[in-house]
Parts: C-alpha cells; sequence; structure tokens
C-alpha cells in the first residue's frame, strides 16, 4: 500500500477491512454463539449493500471511464481486482467460522438438519407443512423451455434444480425455484426426537425434501438442487425530466433498481457444471464479473433472525437506565425547559424521546413542531405522537428523506399517511440529502414564544435505538433553537434559502459550511501547537474518507497535534508516517452495539469545544447532505462525554488498532481488561443511582 505513495487508504478496501472486524466477531468464542450467528449474518448482509453499492459504482466508473468523476477511486479496474481477492479470501474464513459455529451448535444439541437426515416423523411433518404452508408459493420454472430467461430477483435465493431419469441420465432439464423467504421464515423448527434437543430444518431443504412431489408428473425420478443468489446494482438515477414529479422519480427509481445490472452470482459450488455455465450465460455473465463458489448455504443474512427459543433464555439484553434527571420527573419538558440534557443510546431509555413529543403533543400551549425523520421504525411511535400533535391543533412539518437508501419504499407509505392525517411533509431536495437529526417545539407561555427540543447523532427509531450507540442532547438553548428554525426555513426554500443557513450562528451545517469550520478548528489546533501549547483532538466517527480534512489531520499530527481517534467503519487515513511528531491512535470497537454517534472535542488551548454531530467525514456528509452539528456547553455533559470517549480510548477487548495495513490487531495491553459498551453502562448506571447532578 505505501508503494501506491496514495495520501489515503482506498475507500472500498478499507470498508472491506471494517467487515473482516464484524467477521472477528463471529469467529471469537467468548461471544455467546448466537450472537456470533447474527456477526455472520451483519457480515453477509453487509457484503450484500456492498456490491449492490460500491462495487456496482466502480462497475459503472469502468463504463463510463474518463467521463467519471471519482472520488478515491482513480483506479477502479484495480480496487475491483483487489476487492475480488479480498472477497475470496474473507469467503474463506467465513466457511471456516461456520464449520465451526454448526460444530458448537450441535454440543449444544441444536441440530441443523438436511433434506437426507429427516427421521420419519420429520419427514411426515415436513411434507405436511409443505402441502399445507408452502406449496402455493413455490413455483417452478422450466428455464430451458421459456422464450425469456426469468427476473432473477434481488435479496432472493434460488434453487437450481437438474431433473433427470435412472434410465436415460443424459436426457436432462433445469428448473429454477424462489426460495419464498419473504414470506415464510428460513428456520423451520422440526419436532424433536429427544427433549433437550432442538431440531430446524431451512426452507430450501424443505424443497429439496419434496422434489418428488413438485415434479413427479413429469416422469422424473432423479433430482439435484443447489442454491445460487444474484445481487444487483442497487444505485438509481433520478431522471432529470422536468414533467415527472419529484415522487414519480424516486418511485421510478426504485423499480429500475429492482431490474440493476447483476454485480454478482453466488452459486453452491457442489452445482452441477452444465447447470452453472447455462446460468452464468443465462444471466450475461463475464469473467469480469464476480463469480462465487460458495457452501451449501447463501443468504446468511437471514441469519440474524436464527431461531432464539432453541438457545438457554438465561443470557438477556442489558435494561435501558433512565435519565437520572427524569427519575421523578413529571415531565421531560419541564427538566429541559431548565436544564440541557444528554441521553446515551442504548444506554439511556429511549422513551424519554417519546415521552417528549407525546408531552408536546397534547399541551394546549405547544403551538407547532417542526422535525426531521430518516429511518423510522416499522411500527413508529414518533409517528403516532407526530399524528396526534396533529388531531389536538399543532402544526406540524416534518422533513422525511425519502431517500433513506433501502427505506425508500417505507418512507413514501409514511408520507401519504403522515399527509391523510394533516402533516405538512417536506420531501426533500433534488440533489441534497437530509441526515441531520433536529427537532424544534414552540410553546405560548406568558405572552411569549419559548422553544425547545433537540440535535441528535442518530435516527427517530425507537428500534435501532436499543442496539446503536448515539447520543441526543435535549435542550431549550435560543442560539440553538434559531439555529434549527434557520434549517428548516432553507428546507422549506432551499433554492433561496442558503442565506439561512449561512446565518447559523451556533450549529455547525452542512451542505457549505460545516467543512470550512472543522477545518479551522483544527487549524486552530496546528497554531496552539506550533506555539508550543497544548494541543489535542479527539474524533469519533462511523467513517473517514474525506481527503481534505484528511490532509488536515496529517498536518496536526507533523505540527505535534495528538490525535485520538474512534471510528467504526471507513478508515482511510494513514496513521503512521514520519513527518508525524505524534503518531495518530485510532481505534475501532465492533461489539454487542453499534458504534454509531459521533462526537468531536478540540482542546482549543484549554478552553475545549465539544460537539456532537450527525455528520461523518466523508464528501456525501459535507457536501451533499444536510448536517448538523452542535456544542454541547453543559460542563457535566462535556465531563460524561469525554468520560465515554476515555473509557472507550482504554477498550483492550472489542478495540482493534486502525493503522496502515488495516490487519485489524486486537489492542492488548497489561492490567485491567476493558471491554467499553459495559463499562459505559456501569459508569452511566452510577450515575443513575447518585441521582441528578446539583449544578
Amino acid at each position: 500500500m505505501a508503494r501506491e505513495k496514495r495520501k489515503t487508504i482506498t475507500r472500498d478496501i478499507s470498508w472491506l477491512a471494517f467487515n473482516a472486524r464484524v467477521l472477528q466477531e463471529a469467529a471469537d468464542p467468548t461471544v455467546p454463539l448466537k450472537e456470533r450467528i447474527k456477526f455472520l449474518g451483519i457480515f453477509s448482509n453487509n457484503l450484500d449493500e456492498f456490491f449492490r453499492i460500491r462495487v456496482a459504482t466502480l462497475r459503472r466508473m469502468i463504463e463510463l471511464g474518463k467521463k467519471a468523476r471519482m472520488h478515491l477511486e482513480q483506479e477502479p479496474q484495480k480496487i475491483l481486482d483487489q476487492i475480488q481477492i479480498m472477497v475470496m479470501q474473507q469467503q474463506g474464513e467465513f466457511d471456516k467460522i461456520w464449520k465451526n459455529i454448526f460444530a458448537e451448535l450441535k454440543r449444544q444439541k441444536i441440530f441443523l438438519v438436511t433434506e437426507k437426515q429427516l427421521n420419519r416423523e420429520q419427514q411426515k411433518f415436513v411434507r405436511n407443512f409443505f402441502e399445507e404452508e408452502l406449496s402455493s408459493n413455490v413455483i417452478p420454472l422450466m428455464i430451458e423451455s421459456i422464450p425469456e430467461f426469468p427476473f432473477i430477483r434481488e435479496k432472493s435465493i434460488f434453487l437450481a434444480v437438474v431433473l433427470s431419469r435412472a434410465k436415460s441420465p443424459s436426457k436432462r432439464k433445469y428448473a429454477l425455484i424462489e426460495v419464498p423467504s419473504r414470506f415464510f421464515s428460513r428456520f423451520v423448527l422440526l419436532p424433536s426426537p429427544r427433549p433437550n434437543e432442538h431440531h430446524i430444518i431451512l426452507l430450501e431443504d424443505v424443497i429439496r425434501f419434496c422434489l418428488p412431489q413438485i415434479f413427479s408428473f413429469l416422469g422424473y425420478d432423479r433430482y439435484s438442487a443447489h442454491v445460487i443468489k444474484v445481487t444487483r446494482d442497487a444505485e438509481f438515477d433520478l431522471d432529470t425530466d422536468m414533467s415527472t414529479s419529484y415522487i414519480q422519480k424516486i418511485e421510478k427509481g426504485l423499480k429500475s433498481r429492482k431490474k440493476g445490472k447483476p454485480v454478482r452470482f453466488l452459486y453452491d459450488k457442489e452445482i452441477d457444471p452444465g447447470l452453472l455455465e447455462f446460468l452464468v450465460r443465462k444471466l450475461q455473465l463475464t469473467r469480469k464479473d464476480a463469480i462465487i463458489p460458495g457452501g451449501r448455504i447463501h443468504n446468511f443474512r437471514h441469519f440474524m433472525d436464527f431461531p432464539e427459543s432453541v438457545f438457554p433464555q438465561n443470557a438477556t439484553r442489558r435494561k435501558p437506565i433512565t435519565h437520572p434527571a427524569l427519575v421523578k420527573a413529571n415531565r421531560v419538558t419541564d427538566v429541559i425547559l431548565k436544564k440541557d440534557l444528554m441521553l446515551h443510546f442504548p444506554y439511556h431509555s429511549f422513551k424519554a424521546m417519546i415521552d417528549l413529543l407525546r408531552e408536546a403533543a397534547m399541551d394546549e400551549k405547544v403551538t407547532e413542531i417542526k422535525i426531521t425523520a430518516y429511518r423510522l421504525a416499522p411500527n413508529s411511535k414518533i409517528i403516532n405522537a407526530l399524528i396526534n400533535a396533529v388531531r389536538n391543533g399543532k402544526k406540524v412539518t416534518v422533513m422525511l428523506e425519502l431517500r433513506a437508501r433501502f427505506d425508500e419504499e417505507a418512507n413514501l407509505e409514511w408520507k401519504v399517511r403522515l399527509e391523510d392525517e394533516g402533516v405538512k411533509v417536506l420531501v426533500g431536495l433534488p440533489n441534497v440529502k437530509v441526515h441531520a437529526k433536529i427537532c424544534v417545539i414552540k410553546k405560548r407561555l406568558e405572552n411569549k414564544t419559548i422553544q425547545y427540543g433537540f440535535v441528535a447523532t442518530g435516527n427517530l427509531n425507537e428500534k435501532t435505538a436499543l442496539l446503536y450507540g448515539d447520543h441526543c442532547l435535549l435542550t431549550s438553548n435560543r442560539n440553538i433553537m434559531a439555529d434549527i428554525n434557520r434549517i428548516f426555513s432553507y428546507l422549506q426554500k432551499p433554492k433561496t434559502g442558503v442565506r439561512y443557513l449561512k446565518a447559523c450562528k451556533t450549529l455547525m451545517v452542512s451542505p457549505y459550511f460545516m467543512r470550512r469550520q472543522l477545518s479551522s478548528l483544527i487549524e486552530r489546533e496546528i497554531k496552539h501547537a506550533r506555539a508550543g501549547r497544548q494541543a489535542y483532538i479527539i474524533l469519533k466517527l462511523n467513517s473517514l474518507s474525506d481527503e481534505a480534512l484528511i490532509a488536515k489531520l496529517y498536518d496536526a499530527a507533523a505540527a505535534g497535534v495528538a490525535i485520538f481517534m474512534i471510528v467504526r467503519g471507513i478508515f482511510c487515513a494513514f496513521t503512521e508516517n514520519k513527518k508525524f511528531k505524534i503518531p495518530i491512535r485510532a481505534i475501532s470497537i465492533i461489539d454487542e452495539y453499534l458504534e454509531h454517534a459521533r462526537v468531536l472535542v478540540f482542546h482549543n488551548n484549554n478552553e475545549e469545544k465539544v460537539f456532537i454531530s450527525s455528520a461523518d467525514w466523508m464528501v456525501r456528509n459535507l457536501d451533499h447532505r444536510v448536517e448538523a452539528a452542535t456544542p454541547v456547553h453543559d460542563e457535566e455533559i462535556c465531563k460524561e462525554l469525554k468520560a465515554i470517549l476515555k473509557i472507550q480510548l482504554r477498550d483492550n477487548v472489542k478495540a482493534r488498532r486502525l493503522n496502515n495495513e488495516l490487519i485489524n490487531e486486537y489492542v492488548n495491553t497489561k492490567g485491567k481488561k476493558i471491554r467499553s459498551q459495559i463499562e459505559t453502562y456501569k459508569y452511566l448506571q452510577n450515575k443513575a443511582h447518585q441521582g441528578p447532578s446539583k449544578s
């Protein structure tokens, strides 16, 4: 990598290194077995999205050639070649890990059986299940006789079947069956021969067992069936037809996505060679495409939903903590009108967020609510509270970002429901996604309007709030509320409203301004370091790939600024360089919770500036999204945030060093073992026991 003389690590190679860290969790024998299986599912799902988005983008760049405007992808074919090698290596590692997990499942009396391992009772059960539940959703396609080859659906798996007769084995027919995992669980619980055992069969193996039933009338008596899967280009372009509404363009783009070009073809390596050749030809795949052999099972993303009932129920997830300031409070609103409050999810309960909006919905003195929404829970209590507010006579505006990737269809449905209830729905800007997590609530008290709300790092989603590590600042700070109003003014008048963003005095906002402000904050640390004063920067991000800001961090390290980074995913910076006075220290933490928060700390000559932000340091966040970062003024909250960062920087159980080689070496230090997510929970739990601060 050093020989390439790149100033940054290739983004896509860095992402694969991140997914390798997920695979490490699946391999770790200290992780509970059900969690290890989930990590395999997460790894598989991540890789699917990587091919659908990043590999598809690189393929497009190759097709466009010099016309492509590339960022960090100056040599797309070379990157694709590297990706192919790394993916094959990771697939090999994945197979080994699954083999070990499979053996451990057996030791725990959990048996994942195939169609050839069923006892008589189980055979009867499977036949009945197929006949009564499954058969109407199993539609075999005789693919040799169909004039046009059938469309192979994205995210589905298919059984590719060879049919033949014992008397004339050379006369064969090919068929294709979609496994209906969209309508049924992939895992079918079977009657177990002994009380302390659990037997499970996969849905595709149920179909395999019933192939004689399915094809009996055709006169075949030999069958072989193997799983195949196609991953397609998931990007879609919004056409420039001015006569087409924005909503129609998104709907059209969704339809085109479903029929995107294949970018990866996965198959069981035991598949019949003749059938494999036939499929590759019909799918119009070439040697340049990712044609990847694998084991018997594909679409491991379903293993995120592996039946939990088969595992001992003694291990339960830690219960969310009620923030100490809210324990004896009648209303969340009363607390934040007096003092800023920071919630740390998933350690703190998300109920406070729902309560805040429910209180506003029922408070006769509240006149208006404005809020952004990116990804919502399937049965969103947030949406229910907002609808209740409208019914109670409040004016409600929701900025609903329709293009939250892979949530577009759900968000279109939310739009219809909200508008039907009388909510004013803003749907985003043509070339800019709205990713800021902000809310302002207006209330009339004694002939004056007071405002309160929040700025957060993560989505308003009560489901992911149980799994994602995020921060949310609830505040009535006038300056913060004024800037949130300015952002909404821009969203309502994007063509002429840039002046509103420019007028923001407290929040850092993008596009247009956050990049410059971040650069200035780094530059200030550089000046202090060069003057011989203490200087440091602590950054916690999901992803770091922006070349300009990385270059600024390099300048800071060369000047003697101490830089500490916690970056979960993409990490494109080199941490070691002869020019650095102090090497950059960077770690990634992969554990039970998804580290999703963005926190920025600048020493600022002993007058620290602390921010939480919705934005990663990527071109898309800084130049093509509406994002918001808020300063944290409350000293107690700043101490709390820094204490959590300090715990994470000391992690020596789940932290990996992010070095120039991306080898994902665990941080191993002598002394007490510190697993930051457990220690953070203990820290916040202790604070809850101490009660609210007196300040």
